[in-house]
């Protein structure tokens, strides 16, 4: 992808209306937005950028495009001066970075949230001086040397990782891979959050190897744990169970389907020497939770912390019956005076949704419920106002008695 100037570039149109979206800031086409009489997609390649046209001509900005995705096009800059360039690509990470040197003190966060940061298609968790990067988009797959040259010149990272092995490139048509892009990046990597040090499997975890978004749910924890036992299901590698222990809470008890997972947890725990209070659970949640269940075992803290259930549209009834069950088996293992922590990464489970979930799951069991605090994703996951898409993380602290 080289530098040159944009008016090269051939032009998406527009149907009339279509570019009412773009105008309130949203960055998506979609191809029955496009003038297809005027700019066949057909003769469009997946990557590509475009001028994207309203239907009176006047010129909206540059977009990459997929013409094989029902959007087909990201708008990356409205300034037709300016394409998807080495030169922009910096200019976005700078500007990314600046409000998360504004935010945190130490380098361990997500660098550059996609859509929200105007880099469509394109996530950079930073770990210090290692940098994973995931591409989501034909666009941004693209332009992947620029990416790793901006990157280069802005931060000067000793390795960078690409973790390009998730399920959302299929719709890109895009292969899998994890590949190094530079440098010798280790297994796992340091990293702090709150006060707490982990070792992040960045080369064969989850995503990145790291959830940052829940970064100040997991603060707000550490104030009510303190000598308190703590049960975290969906644990990952500890992010939740392991800041607990380091905050006070007296025993904790980390469920997670992956064997390897829980082995991160051990070795999160022993970082932070308080190995002797972390247990292990290892088994699907909802069998693991009856388990615990039949057992009499009780906990004065549950943190709910599952995947996205609800990852398309055609999922919402079963992912809302998945919701309410596993908060039905929280609020089961809570003492008489507990407290409930459900979080939700689906985006599309609405707040008022999952509220509601909360609340039947009290009335079934007689018990009262208050809302004493809730959370969403941190400042390095910032929110698009025009794209309601990207504000997705839900954390609610309930409290959980009975009358």
């Amino acid at each position: 992808m080289s530098d040159s100037p944009s008016s090269d570039l051939p032009v998406l149109q527009l149907k009339p209306q279509a570019d009412r979206r773009l105008k309130r800031g949203h960055l998506w086409i979609y191809s029955n937005e496009v003038d297809v009489q005027q700019t066949p997609l057909k003769t469009l390649e997946p990557g590509q950028q475009v001028q994207v046209h309203s239907h009176r001509g006047k010129c909206l900005g540059v977009a990459t495009v997929n013409p094989n995705t029902l959007i087909c096009g990201r708008l990356v800059s409205r300034d037709v001066r300016h394409p998807l360039t080495k030169s922009l690509l910096v200019h976005r990470i700078k500007q990314a970075l600046a409000l998360r040197e504004m935010s945190f003190d130490k380098p361990y966060y997500r660098l550059v949230f996609g859509d929200a940061d105007l880099l469509p298609g394109l996530v950079v968790d930073r770990f210090g001086e290692y940098l994973v990067v995931q591409m989501a988009t034909a666009g941004m797959e693209a332009a992947k040397g620029e990416i790793v040259a901006a990157l280069e010149q802005c931060l000067r990272p000793a390795a960078i990782l690409f973790r390009n092995d998730h399920s959302s490139r299929s719709l890109e048509g895009l292969s899998e891979y994890v590949d190094t892009a530079i440098g010798d990046i280790p297994e796992a990597v340091d990293l702090e959050e709150n006060g707490v040090r982990f070792l992040a499997p960045v080369a064969s975890g989850q995503k990145t190897g790291w959830f940052y978004d829940h970064r100040e749910n997991r603060a707000l924890l550490q104030r009510y744990v303190k000598g308190k036992r703590v049960l975290d299901v969906f644990s990952y590698v500890g992010g939740w169970g392991v800041q607990a222990a380091a905050a006070g809470a007296s025993d904790v008890v980390c469920v997670d389907a992956s064997e390897q997972a829980l082995a991160w947890v051990a070795e999160n725990a022993a970082l932070n020497d308080v190995e002797s209070r972390v247990q292990t659970f290892h088994g699907k949640a909802v069998q693991v939770m009856k388990q615990l269940q039949e057992a009499g075992e009780r906990f004065d803290v549950v943190v709910l912390d599952p995947p996205a259930f609800i990852k398309r549209r055609k999922d919402q009834k079963s992912g809302e019956s998945a919701y309410r069950h596993i908060n039905e088996l929280g609020m089961r293992l809570l003492g008489r005076d507990g407290l409930l922590v459900s979080a939700s990464c689906s985006m599309h489970l609405g707040r008022d949704t999952l509220t509601e979930i909360i609340r039947g799951a009290g009335r079934h069991f007689e018990r009262h419920t208050q809302l004493i605090a809730q959370g969403g994703q941190g400042p390095d996951h910032p929110v698009h106002p025009a794209i309601p898409e990207t504000d997705y993380l839900k954390a609610f602290f309930t409290r959980v008695y009975q009358p």
